[in-house]
């Protein structure tokens, strides 16, 4: 098996949401390289599907970019944090539904050159409307399209946000597979 093993490691940033360190490890051949790992407590992200196959999504500027992006609903961990309550909880507040089925769909690395961040994957079903309460300072629109409309930008590259490709995806993959 490929490895690489941890000499040392030193925090050089640490802020609210990460922490970086730059890592010393030695290779499988015995050589010594470095490592920026960027350290992050993960996040977990919905996908509200009703039962007439439309998925609300919520557009909102992401400053990285420049640019709006559409996402499915989400949310960063908090330490410890069980990542199937956050997802519910990010899906009231962003989008005011509550679901009565939630079913897991994995997780994906998202980044894995440099960053430890895992995001947890759900499909939410039955769902009910309750009022949104976004966190302070999160401005959000919420729109809502077709699931296969999504499949279609994803495959388009009009979805451009990690998460919610591979959610979108997944989800349609397992309806054809007669398990969503």
């Amino acid at each position: 098996m490929h490895r690489e093993t941890t000499l040392e490691s030193r925090e050089i940033f640490r802020g609210r949401i990460l922490r970086l360190t730059v890592d010393r490890v030695e290779l499988e051949d015995g050589s010594v390289s470095s490592r920026e790992i960027v350290h992050h407590h993960g996040g977990a992200a919905i996908l509200p599907l009703d039962e007439a196959g439309r998925v609300t999504m919520v557009r909102q500027f992401r400053y990285a970019f420049g640019s709006e992006l559409m996402e499915i609903p989400a949310g960063k961990l908090e330490a410890g944090e069980d990542p199937r309550a956050a997802a519910i909880r990010e899906l009231e507040e962003e989008c005011g539904l509550v679901a009565d089925k939630v079913t897991e769909l994995g997780c994906i690395y998202p980044s894995v050159g440099y960053d430890d961040e895992i995001i947890y994957l759900y499909l939410a079903e039955k769902l009910h409307r309750t009022a949104p309460r976004p966190d302070s300072g999160e401005f959000l629109t919420l729109e809502t399209h077709s699931l296969e409309a999504l499949r279609d930008m994803a495959l388009a590259g009009a979805l451009r946000d990690a998460k919610t490709v591979a959610a979108v995806l997944k989800t349609v993959m397992l309806r054809a597979a007669g398990q969503g």
